[in-house]
């Protein structure tokens, strides 16, 4: 009887070693896989951190080209902004410190600025026929337009463009319209009526800083075509005017107005260009070891080639 008692001890002490060995197993294990997802967390924390430095990188490099643009114009008699500029030159993809670095510039003025539709509190309706003609060129419903004039048209507290107010409170979340000038192209997603598809075909041609005329050397053809009704019309007339800028960019309004063949609507566009830009984007694009980091920034570059800060988004 003893013997049995003594034999039943030991089995349950061989239980008891195999439980704590297989415990202290699932410890270790458990251990190693908490230090290795940290490793490859901190690791890909750091690569994060490097990407972002080196999109900075690319941001700088921009405001590099657009102050040597400037000290450029500084030597010519009539200075402009023309897509044979350094800054427009396509910058290719460059290696920089174990990374990839590359970058691309833009000037808001070749866009139709958004924020011209309301003036002093009222519907701007030059500005708004614009931007309806670009709307109708690109295959996007004119009608969205006066859903835009309502989101940045100040509030005067009776129920703005029929109580759109209720219809943005009735969302999930519920927000408020703007109720003023869209500080970001961002804005624009969150008009009444624009989805992913429609925003991504629009905001390319689009702009919320105060350029006062759209830059003829650099605007595309489909802003060119919206100026003016003749130009949606009459596709020729928007081809002459890029293979004339593509020989020698424009120095002053007059030079459309005295191209051939153009007539009264060359006079009608004077007032609609310039042949500079104040605002240009830069989107800088950092990669490093699988890491990507995309910085769109916009600068209002001052005279002197100074960019002072009007928008920062980090993706």
């Amino acid at each position: 009887m003893v013997k049995q008692l003594k034999k039943s001890e030991r089995g349950v002490a061989l239980l008891a070693v195999l439980l704590g060995i297989a415990l202290m197993t699932l410890i270790v294990v458990d251990f190693a896989l908490t230090s290795g997802l940290g490793f490859v967390s901190a690791a890909n924390q750091a690569n994060e951190l490097r990407a972002s430095y080196l999109a900075r990188s690319a941001v700088s490099i921009g405001l590099a080209l657009l102050a040597a643009d400037a000290r450029a114009d500084t030597k010519t008699p009539t200075p402009i902004d023309a897509l044979t500029d350094v800054w427009a030159v396509p910058f290719p993809p460059m290696p920089l410190e174990g990374g990839t670095v590359s970058l691309s510039i833009v000037d808001e003025g070749r866009k139709i600025n958004l924020n011209a539709m309301v003036q002093n509190g009222q519907p701007n309706l030059p500005a708004m026929q614009k931007v309806q003609r670009l709307f109708t060129i690109l295959d996007v419903s004119p009608d969205l337009v006066q859903g835009i004039v309502n989101w940045i048209t100040p509030n005067d507290g009776t129920g703005l463009g029929g109580g759109i107010g209720d219809y943005y409170a009735g969302l999930k979340p519920p927000y408020q319209p703007r109720y003023g000038a869209m500080p970001t192209i961002g804005d624009l997603s969150m008009v009444q009526g624009f989805n992913e598809a429609i925003f991504n075909r629009v905001s390319p041609f689009l702009t919320v800083m105060p350029e006062t005329a759209v830059n003829a050397n650099t605007a595309s053809p489909q802003v060119l075509a919206a100026l003016e009704p003749q130009l949606t019309e009459d596709q020729k007339i928007v081809l002459a005017i890029i293979d004339a800028r593509t020989i020698r960019p424009f120095t002053q309004p007059t030079d459309i107005g005295n191209l051939p063949d153009l007539g009264e609507i060359g006079q009608q566009l004077q007032k609609d260009v310039d042949m500079r830009s104040q605002f240009f984007t830069i989107t800088g694009t950092g990669i490093y070891a699988g890491a990507r980091k995309i910085i769109t920034a916009t600068f209002h570059r001052e005279t002197t080639g100074v960019g002072t800060l009007a928008a920062w988004h980090e993706d």
